[in-house]
């Protein structure tokens, strides 16, 4: 193992380490002591996966590294390289420039923002609950998850970008930060078009009153602002903007690829694209359903039911939709998780989810199934029910109001 990569991965842990400090979260020294371990665990885990290659690595990621390394670098993001958006292909070309091997470079980058989706996560649970003891686990427990654990230290992805920028998005608007909540959301949607499960849950916070109409002009602003140095450097403006509509097609015809979306219950599907447009039509309508609801009770509406909306949207779209992956839970891993943290009544809710979610992970890291997907399904579909639960209760709190915690 190269001694500048454990050099750089302790560096994250330091980070980790400073931002629990600075949360005032570490002032009893027991509570330093038991950080510093869990986070030498933490890490240490991550340590001994980060020398272990997935096909997507070896057919996709370094490949993409190798383009950046013998086309100039950054003047390669001149032409279309890869499937993913440009701000992620900005760090695979500073990565070109690299001596250390590409792979560890990737997975550091995962797992530095594995350290950031835990702080936000924290910081979303603490405007639920003021105690240090839940927003020290959640941070952990985040950190501890094994679908964040695969996802980033073994399987080398990258979803912990775009859901902490999505989880750090939801905080700044529940706490009253409109631009800069704005911002996070561009960021989100611009690592990862996933982002979108997410959100329409600007809707919900703007009924709230947390947003004005001119705040919604910051989303495309910072959208233009972050692949402006690719069009710098000679990639044409429109084809950065519309760059997810030109990767549509390579989703695949599938209606479920190793995904507990509810296409998990049919192994035989006589007409695919019927299906596909059927299912995109109740995804839709799921959607429009939550947003009335919200719409309705608008008065209503507080952080729970916020919380509660979210759940529901980056749940129920992705199960209802047709050609989802393995991976596109993720989401909905890490805010059930919150909601453990924020009423212990729905702990069960994040074992559910997760398990859905490992199911995917294990087909693809093990190439077999564990499980029939239709498991998960079944286990995603109660978590569901448990959320809107949740969610009618906190519409039906006699005295909403505009606080968070409760």
């Amino acid at each position: 193992m190269d001694l500048r990569v454990l050099i750089l991965l302790l560096a994250e842990a330091l980070f980790a380490f400073g931002l629990l400090r600075r949360a005032g979260l570490l002032e009893k020294r027991a509570a330093a002591v038991g950080s510093a371990l869990l986070l030498a665990l933490a890490f240490g885990l991550r340590l001994a996966v980060l020398p272990y290659e997935t096909l997507d690595y070896q057919n996709f990621l370094t490949k993409w590294v190798t383009f950046f390394r013998e086309n100039g670098g950054f003047r390669a993001l001149a032409v279309p390289v890869g499937n993913y958006n440009i701000p992620y292909l900005y760090f695979l070309a500073l990565f070109s420039y690299a001596n250390i091997r590409d792979l560890y470079l990737i997975k550091l980058l995962s797992i530095f923002f594995d350290v950031v989706l835990a702080w936000a996560c924290m910081q979303l649970a603490g405007l639920y609950t003021p105690r240090r003891g839940a927003r020290l686990g959640c941070f952990f427990a985040v950190l501890f998850l094994p679908t964040v654990y695969l996802n980033g230290a073994v399987w080398g992805q990258c979803d912990s970008i775009y859901v902490a920028f999505g989880v750090l998005g939801l905080y700044l608007a529940l706490s009253d930060r409109p631009v800069l909540s704005m911002v996070c959301a561009a960021l989100s949607f611009g690592f990862k078009l996933q982002a979108v499960f997410l959100l329409p849950v600007y809707a919900v916070l703007w009924m709230q009153g947390k947003f004005q109409w001119k705040h919604f002009l910051v989303f495309p602003a910072a959208y233009v602002a972050l692949v402006l140095p690719a069009v710098l450097l000679g990639r044409p403006f429109l084809d950065t903007l519309t760059l997810y509509l030109s990767q549509t097609g390579s989703v695949g015809d599938g209606l479920n690829y190793n995904s507990p979306s509810v296409f998990a219950f049919f192994r035989e599907v006589r007409d695919p694209a019927g299906a596909a447009r059927f299912a995109v039509a109740a995804a839709f309508c799921f959607m429009l359903a939550v947003l009335e609801l919200c719409l309705i009770y608008r008065r209503r509406l507080n952080g729970r039911a916020v919380l509660g909306a979210a759940l529901l949207l980056c749940l129920g779209v992705p199960f209802l939709l047709p050609h989802m992956h393995d991976r596109y839970f993720f989401a909905a891993d890490i805010l059930f998780l919150i909601l453990a943290f924020v009423d212990c009544r729905y702990a069960f809710t994040a074992v559910l989810v997760q398990f859905a979610s490992l199911l995917g992970y294990h087909a693809y890291l093990k190439m077999r199934y564990l499980l029939p997907m239709s498991r998960g399904a079944l286990a995603l579909i109660l978590a569901l029910l448990a959320a809107a639960v949740f969610f009618g209760r906190a519409l039906a709190e006699k005295e909403p109001g505009s606080e968070i915690a409760s």
